[in-house]
């Protein structure tokens, strides 16, 4: 079988941004629920109760960390806007041990850090969270964090925890690299030196090397209780992540193009592997690059074009046709998604800035409303079937006009609302707008970008137009869903601004709600 889902689209939401970190009143986005391993050993809050802060630069990040009563007070940071080497400083306080070039959550507790507004990114900077507890990091991006070359952070890692960590959830959130060691990228997600009770959920990892480890040698086994569930790992090496020692649980992710071995279950290490997607990838799960075995138990996995080398010395793949060598208990309630839809509810909900969707655990998303960390409360779930994932409500798009900047040969305008992901449009070029247009005023809330088969992956950065104004509706990066305030108008434009190949749009959908 053979299958390429939708990657996620990027939904803004613009809000006002200020330039330091200030008290404001309630909460821009909710937290949702935490789940996994992180519920464990008196649960996960991060600051709920606390005070909330804005913050667009990390000195202002570590200014909110600073300026509290102690080290433990809540607090909740909402962040929007690019933070970076040039706008991240050391600051001193009672209650902080920060860094400059670096987030740095050492020997602190209970802390929120949420991205708001159009976006939080923390561009060549990683979060570094050393000797802390209870923490919550949710919608934000982590990009292109380097232990060598320039500038460097975070000994490469986009997000770090190390030295006697307790308790952190990490929820829709992208880290991303542009390559492997050689290009001085190291780990996505890394945990060492006594982690324990983590969460990483509805998350994307891209294009690097390394996804991530529980334990940074074969001797560190001091690591574990970690949950992995509804995450897409995309164009990785290795490291799916790596595990040496402890438990994990990693449950309904999706994963595509695993270069060269994925869940690589080590040192002791012990993995409930249950109901996940594979496609196009190699040796996805099994004992790699040692002799030191470790242990998985397997259920409900789907391996769609997947290649398994033969066993050796130092390898021991779990395939071709996985089976389980032991059995891991699991404390805590949860619902699996069934495999098949996996690639579609990942599609929809992973990553930043889409709304914080989750799934419901029968093939269907839903969205939480906005509340405060504290009382999390989504709303009715709406069902989703698969293959391919379609979106509820009336298209507006079918009976509607369409025209764009310029087409590819053998591509049209018209492709694009045909309700057929086998015919497509295409720029000349790798940029280009696509529109879809009406003969009156039509109020729209949510467009759907499908990309055609071969080609997922391939949009980079986008913006939505309304074009009789002009004004720019949203802005993020990939294809997928995209919601913003419901405009009413007679043509809405996506402007494709970067994106690695050829890219060809198969559908492009519009809703009213």
């Amino acid at each position: 079988m053979r299958r390429t889902a939708l990657l996620m689209g990027l939904a803004a939401i613009t809000t006002a941004a200020i330039g330091v970190a200030l008290p404001i009143s309630g909460a821009d986005a909710a937290t949702g629920t935490v789940t996994g391993f992180a519920t464990r050993n008196g649960g996960t809050t991060g600051g709920a109760g606390g005070a909330t802060v804005r913050a667009t630069t990390g000195t202002a990040i570590h200014t909110a960390l600073c300026g509290r009563a102690s080290s433990s007070t809540p607090i909740i940071i909402e962040v929007s806007g690019t933070i970076n080497h040039g706008n991240t400083t050391k600051v001193s306080g009672a209650s902080c041990n920060t860094a400059a070039d670096v987030i740095e959550l050492k020997q602190i507790s209970n802390v929120t850090i949420i991205g708001v507004g159009s976006g939080a990114v923390f561009d060549q900077l990683g979060i570094h969270i050393r000797e802390s507890s209870n923490i919550i990091i949710q919608n934000v991006t982590v990009r292109n964090v380097k232990k060598s070359g320039s500038p460097t952070s975070n000994g490469g890692d986009a997000i770090g925890m190390e030295s006697d960590v307790r308790n952190v959830w990490v929820d829709h959130v992208n880290l991303e690299a542009s390559g492997g060691e050689s290009e001085g990228y190291d780990g996505l997600f890394d945990m060492k030196a006594n982690v324990q009770y983590v969460t990483l959920s509805y998350s994307t990892l891209r294009n690097s090397g390394r996804g991530g480890l529980i334990g940074s040698s074969e001797s560190d086994r001091t690591n574990g209780y970690v949950t992995f569930h509804h995450n897409l790992y995309q164009n990785i090496d290795s490291r799916t992540p790596l595990l040496r020692g402890g438990i994990a649980h990693i449950y309904n992710n999706y994963y595509v193009s695993l270069n060269e071995s994925g869940i690589n279950s080590r040192a002791g290490a012990s993995a409930k592997v249950d109901n996940n997607y594979f496609e196009d990838s190699k040796d996805v799960l099994g004992t790699f690059y040692t002799s030191e075995a470790g242990f998985w138990q397997v259920s409900g996995n789907i391996f769609d074009n997947v290649t398994w080398s033969s066993p050796g010395t130092d390898n021991n793949p779990a395939g071709p046709n996985p089976v389980s060598n032991t059995t891991v208990s699991i404390p805590y309630a949860y619902t699996l998604d069934a495999a098949s839809c996996v690639p579609s509810i990942v599609s929809l909900t992973a990553g930043a800035n889409n709304g914080l969707q989750v799934s419901n655990g029968s093939c269907s998303t839903a969205q939480p409303t906005t509340s405060a960390p504290t009382t999390p409360t989504p709303t009715p779930t709406t069902p989703v079937p698969t293959t391919p994932p379609p979106s509820s409500g009336t298209n507006l798009s079918i009976g509607a006009g369409s025209d764009g900047s310029s087409k590819a040969t053998g591509t049209g305008y018209g492709d694009v609302r045909d309700a057929s992901l086998t015919t497509y449009w295409s720029p000349v070029g790798t940029t280009g707008d696509i529109s879809i247009k009406w003969g009156t005023a039509t109020t729209v809330s949510r467009a759907v970008i499908r990309e055609a088969s071969g080609s997922a992956g391939t949009i980079g950065s986008w913006q939505v137009i309304n074009y009789g104004s002009g004004a720019v509706l949203a802005s993020g990066t990939g294809a997928g869903t995209i919601t913003f305030p419901a405009t009413s108008l007679t043509k809405l434009t996506f402007r494709i601004l970067t994106a690695s190949a050829t890219p060809k749009v198969a559908e492009y959908e519009t809703y009213a709600g």
